[in-house]
């Protein structure tokens, strides 16, 4: 009988976060639900800046940012 890998790893990968959790939770002397809950609190508020910069950061807006700046600059040249 041959083990598939994959099916093995999918096993095994929520039993390693769960004993992830665990260790950082003894570590930071905290229950395992605080740990479950700062976690999705810190994923939400890194998710939200990645959000605001990666908007900010748009090439698209940058572009037109840049083309109305130039056309600002010709209009005060030409007075």
């Amino acid at each position: 009988m041959r083990l598939h890998p994959i099916p093995l790893i999918a096993a095994v990968i929520p039993w390693l976060l769960h004993l992830a959790t665990r260790t950082l939770a003894r570590a930071l002397n905290l229950p395992e639900p605080m740990v479950y809950g700062t976690g999705v609190f810190v994923l939400a508020r890194v998710q939200a800046a990645e959000n605001s910069i990666g908007r900010t950061l748009c090439p698209f807006r940058l572009l037109r940012r840049f083309q109305n700046l130039l056309r600002s600059w010709r209009q005060r040249a030409t007075r």
